[in-house]
């Protein structure tokens, strides 16, 4: 349901008109579609629990399991700094990014729902091989499967929940793929919690448990709808009319149904949609949804800690199992967080939780960094009080995140684009994100070894830059309809001055102005 400076501007305004309730059919519909959250989140969650076990260690990573085990106070901060080792975290991630593009076209051509399938299909595969692999080899190839499934998904599920959401309540409905990821998370913790005790297979369970969420999703999403606007999309008139139906519960759909089939024929005069994201008109888009947004999503640090929190307990003098345990705790705060968002984002608005977790996440990296340097790396074990400290911070920084960067990261951006650069659109967000999320994983424990305390400094300023980056450019979305962010930049106080020089803002100004007096 959007439409760009093309054709949308007419029906700016149609939104009132809207009608419909919530449908047993919509929350089944955005349950399924937001489970493929749990491919991501499980995979975070996963993956961080099995580089922290002995027995995956020693198997793959026999450097690193010795230089554990030799208890060294100068190895503090470098016990787990191996270049081989994080790639088997960040190959998964490269290969996301790749994938993206494929994915572009298949959401495109083919439906939201064919790539939540695709997305399904790899990540099975993905898990089987890492359950069973031998060597390295098998391991980084099982990640890249896993990673084509999560750059499939990630490029659909936003774009899904946010088309068949009606548009008052679509900041809580989008929010679902942001639990989804959380709850995987947290599954992902606890298992590994427990296979750490079986030995010396447990880890192998940890990696094929995988194939659980991904067979779930795939058997369900043989069972949703199309979303409408893929439907209108693709030319499927009638029965983008009936699914609309279908999902809002009456007949009454003349409104949104209108908005839709002039998005899309503004989609359909538009050539060269990864080109058209370069436009003047669309500058606010690329450089908050398409660039910044994601790419600050994974520079604040928190998918650090989601991949190394386990290490990290580690190095910190945590044992084995209590390191798992504080996994499970935050990401037991991931879950808490992802629903405090749910439940007041359309109440609060975006810009108030980026905003205030902005605070709280710079003020808790400021207090882990200060510790870490009076109380860590001199050879001794922190304290039981000092270690309670640095755990609060951290469940401070995740709950925080998991009301904010976390689920808004994917929400704001998969509410800005324009109908015709919708799918493209996504998967530079998807690039993006998954380009980052490699790289800090790459360099994380590297950074670690080398920048000591200062790592979690580093993290705290570019909070401070992504705050200011939100105060300044990204406007309140909160209950506005797709098709009218457009107008958002039109007032805004500077992005107005940029969209306005661009001749087709001009010419479809011009349009609009005429078919309102004539009316």
């Amino acid at each position: 349901m959007a439409g760009g400076f093309g054709g949308g501007e007419a029906a700016a305004g149609r939104a009132e008109f809207y009608e419909g309730k919530i449908t047993g059919y919509f929350i089944l519909a955005c349950i399924v579609g937001s489970f493929g959250g749990s491919l991501f989140g499980y995979d975070l969650g996963v993956s961080s629990g099995v580089t922290s076990m002995d027995d995956f260690l020693k198997k793959f990573f026999p450097d690193v399991y010795h230089r554990k085990q030799a208890h060294l106070h100068e190895t503090d901060y470098c016990k787990y700094d191996n270049q081989l080792l994080t790639l088997f975290t960040s190959s998964l991630y490269f290969a996301g990014l790749v994938s993206t593009f494929g994915a572009s076209y298949v959401t495109k051509r083919r439906g939201r729902r064919a790539s939540i399938m695709v997305g399904a299909t790899s990540f099975f595969l993905g898990g089987a091989i890492n359950a069973a692999a031998m060597n390295i080899a098998m391991l980084i190839v099982g990640r890249v499967l896993l990673g084509v499934g999560i750059g499939f998904g990630n490029q659909a599920v936003p774009l899904y929940l946010s088309e068949i959401a009606p548009y008052r309540i679509r900041g809580a409905v989008n929010q679902l793929f942001q639990l989804t990821t959380c709850l995987g998370i947290l599954v992902a913790d606890i298992i590994n919690y427990f296979t750490d005790r079986l030995h010396p297979w447990g880890w192998r369970l940890s990696l094929g448990l995988a194939m659980g969420p991904a067979t779930a999703i795939f058997v369900g999403a043989l069972f949703l709808p199309e979303t409408p606007n893929s439907l209108v999309e693709r030319g499927h008139l009638e029965e983008a009319r009936r699914v609309l139906e279908k999902v809002r519960g009456t007949h009454k759909v003349d409104a949104e149904f209108e908005d839709l089939k002039e998005a899309s024929d503004a989609a359909r005069a538009v050539t060269g949609t990864f080109r058209n994201l370069l436009a003047v008109r669309n500058r606010p888009q690329l450089i908050i949804g398409a660039l910044g947004i994601p790419a600050f999503q994974q520079l604040s640090g928190m998918n650090s800690i989601l991949f190394y929190s386990p290490v990290i307990f580690q190095s910190l003098g945590f044992g084995s199992s209590a390191a798992l345990y504080s996994s499970i705790i935050t990401g037991s705060m991931l879950v808490v967080g992802a629903l405090i968002s749910m439940v007041s984002v359309d109440r609060l608005g975006r810009r108030f939780l980026f905003i205030e977790a902005g605070i709280q996440m710079i003020s808790s990296m400021v207090v882990v960094a200060v510790i870490l340097a009076l109380k860590f790396g001199k050879g001794e074990e922190l304290s039981k009080g000092v270690s309670t400290v640095l755990v609060v911070a951290i469940c401070l920084f995740v709950v925080a995140y998991g009301w904010s960067w976390g689920p808004l990261g994917w929400l704001v951006p998969s509410e800005l684009f324009p109908l015709e650069m919708r799918s493209a659109g996504q998967s530079v967000v998807v690039c993006v994100n998954l380009f980052w999320t490699a790289a800090v994983a790459q360099c994380f424990l590297a950074a670690l070894c080398h920048l000591r305390w200062g790592v979690f400094v580093l993290f705290a300023s570019l909070i401070v830059v992504m705050s200011i980056f939100v105060i300044l450019l990204l406007p309140e979305t909160k209950q506005v309809p797709i098709e009218e962010i457009w107008m958002l930049f039109d007032k805004h106080w500077y992005w107005k001055r940029v969209v306005r020089r661009d001749p087709k803002y001009q010419g479809n100004l011009h349009q609009q102005q005429q078919e309102m007096s004539r009316a």
